[in-house]
C-alpha cells in the first residue's frame, strides 16, 4: 500500500516532517523579526521621536553649558582669590631673615612718638597649623610710660601698616614712682613667610 506524504499548501508533498517542521520554525523566526523591527525601530524613528529627540538634546546642551559657565566663574573666583590672598601675603607679611629687625623698628619708632620707653624684646616662632611656609612670630616686649603716653603707643602700635596682632596687654605701677608711671608688658604676634626655626 502506497504511503500518504503530507502536503504543502499549494499542493506539494513533502516526504520528510523535518522539513515541514524547519519551515514551519522559519515563518515564526521571520514574524519575530518583524515584530522586533516594529518595536524597536532600529532604522531610525519618525520625524515626531527625531524631533523629540533633537529637543532633548538641545535641553541636555543647554545644561552642560550652563554648568560650564558655572565652573569658569568658579575658576575665575579662585584666581582672583589666590592673587588677592598673593598680594596679602606680600604686603603684610614678611621674610623670615628681616622681620625681627622689621618688627623692632616699627614698634622702637612708635614708641619714640609716643614718649614711651622701649624695654627688652624676646621672640618665639610657632608653626601655624595647615601651613608649611607661614611663621607665627610671637614677641613679648617691656615699655614704660604714663597712660597717656601708653595708650597713644597701643593706637600706633594698631594703626601700624604691619600685620601685627596685640594678643595680650599687662599693666602694673611701679610702687617707688607714685603711680605716674606704668610698666607694661605686649605681647604681639607678627606673621612670617619661611620655616619655622630661630629668628
Amino acid at each position: 500500500m502506497p504511503r500518504s506524504f503530507p502536503k504543502l499548501p499549494g499542493g506539494l508533498a513533502v516526504k520528510d516532517p523535518r522539513i515541514v517542521m524547519r519551515a514551519i520554525i522559519g515563518a515564526l523566526l521571520l514574524a519575530n523579526l518583524a515584530a522586533a523591527v516594529i518595536a524597536f525601530k532600529p532604522f531610525g524613528g519618525s520625524a515626531d521621536d527625531l524631533r523629540r529627540q533633537r529637543e532633548d538634546l538641545n535641553k541636555q546642551l543647554a545644561q552642560l553649558e550652563k554648568r560650564l559657565s558655572k565652573s569658569k566663574e568658579l575658576v575665575e573666583k579662585v584666581q582672583k582669590a589666590r592673587s588677592e590672598g598673593d598680594g596679602f601675603l606680600g604686603q603684610y607679611f614678611s621674610d623670615e631673615g628681616t622681620t625681627a629687625a622689621m618688627i623692632v623698628a616699627e614698634l622702637y619708632g612708635a614708641a619714640k612718638e609716643a614718649g614711651v620707653k622701649m624695654g627688652t624684646v624676646t621672640w618665639t616662632p610657632e608653626t601655624i597649623e595647615g601651613s608649611d611656609t607661614l611663621v607665627m612670630l610671637t614677641s613679648q616686649i617691656g615699655f614704660e610710660g604714663n597712660y597717656a603716653n601708653l595708650t597713644k603707643f597701643v593706637n600706633l602700635v594698631d594703626k601700624s601698616p604691619r600685620f601685627m596682632i596685640i594678643e595680650n596687654l599687662q599693666a602694673a605701677a611701679p610702687q617707688q614712682q607714685g603711680g605716674q608711671a606704668l610698666n607694661v608688658t605686649l605681647k604681639i604676634d607678627t606673621f612670617v613667610k619661611g620655616a619655622a626655626g630661630p629668628v
